[in-house]
């Protein structure tokens, strides 16, 4: 189901104290580029997922710094683990009103995965706009599930009979799936895989018990890790995440090959006019670089890009992440038929 509406700040769970706001000059907001209708910006998951919240914590703030009268719209197109989204914007034309927000799965994994690829190039397909975020997954249990503590859980998970356990991922052949995968083959079982349409959907059954684990995106499972309803186990990711300290990562429980995290980023179709790619560039940097939308997006799950984060830079950094995700995908063996 698509949805579409303008962003409104999240309420609830993510409000923060007031912090100053960044200043943006609006003497020449775009340099030679202003919109002059509404953007559309694409998720490829449904609405309260990881996808979902970073864009709609950026689409006002990235509006404001395009110039007066700009304006940002999210539209929710799931599907396949975010590659239909993803086919539709490289049909699009490359004028700067569509734009999309994905993340690892539909722009690392399933290009990886497919067998022949997918129907676009995640490189030559697209302008990289800016990196948004590299948050760790994190391996998150139904209450009750394992141990007390992380390593009685891996135990529990090593020493059931194969295919006792099942696990929800947000997609075949997405890098939640991968990685699930990956930690079976590390704790010499086999597991039952349940694809979901989105990371909400997946966090939703295991705080059911419909499942009995997964390996979430960060802001997914946040809000239900705060509340209790999940048990967040280890860090998938180099570090540790501030938000939750005393969660280890799979590494320092000896649980190796796993430092890699994930990606979010912001894309458009390929042949965007330089200074239209460059104007949204400044923007995305401008929000990312905003204090209130930093500790919104912290406090979310999200670790805002702290680097250089220009275009060529972006394009770079797509393009390692497709190097890193093929050895995963030849690691696992997981194919998908398209």
């Amino acid at each position: 189901m698509q949805r579409r509406q303008t962003f409104g700040f999240l309420s609830g769970a993510l409000t923060l104290p007031f912090l100053p706001h960044v200043a943006v000059s609006q003497s020449d907001p775009g340099r030679g580029w202003m919109p002059d209708r509404p953007i559309t910006m694409v998720t490829g998951y449904g609405p309260g997922g990881s996808t979902d919240i970073a864009a709609r914590l950026l689409a006002d703030r990235m509006a404001a710094a395009l110039g007066p009268g700009a304006r940002i719209l999210v539209d929710n197109r799931p599907g396949a683990a975010g590659t239909v989204a993803t086919e539709w914007l490289k049909r699009q034309a490359p004028d700067g009103y569509t734009i999309m927000l994905t993340e690892t799965g539909a722009a690392a994994a399933a290009p990886a995965a497919t067998v022949g690829g997918t129907r676009y190039d995640p490189v030559a397909d697209f302008i990289h706009l800016g990196v948004i975020s590299t948050p760790p997954g994190v391996l998150v249990v139904t209450p009750g599930f394992g141990g007390s503590d992380a390593r009685g859980v891996l135990s529990a998970m090593r020493e059931a009979p194969q295919d006792s356990i099942s696990y929800a991922s947000s997609g075949f052949g997405g890098v939640l799936h991968l990685r699930a995968e990956m930690l079976a083959q590390s704790l010499g079982t086999r597991f039952v895989h349940v694809p979901y349409r989105s990371g909400a959907q997946m966090v939703q059954s295991i705080m059911n018990g419909e499942t009995q684990f997964g390996i979430a995106a960060l802001a997914s499972a946040t809000p239900l890790m705060r509340e209790g309803k999940v048990r967040g186990i280890a860090m998938v990711g180099d570090k540790r995440f501030p938000t939750f300290p005393d969660i280890p990562t799979l590494d320092e429980l000896g649980v190796a090959g796993f430092e890699n995290g994930g990606f979010f980023m912001l894309i458009g179709p390929a042949g965007m006019p330089t200074q239209v790619g460059e104007a949204l560039n400044r923007a995305l940097n401008a929000a990312l670089r905003d204090p209130v939308i930093r500790e919104k997006m912290i406090f979310a799950g999200h670790d805002p890009i702290q680097h250089n984060n220009e275009l060529a830079d972006a394009r770079q950094f797509m393009q390692e992440q497709m190097d890193q995700m093929r050895k995963m995908v030849a690691r696992t063996g997981i194919q998908i038929q398209p």
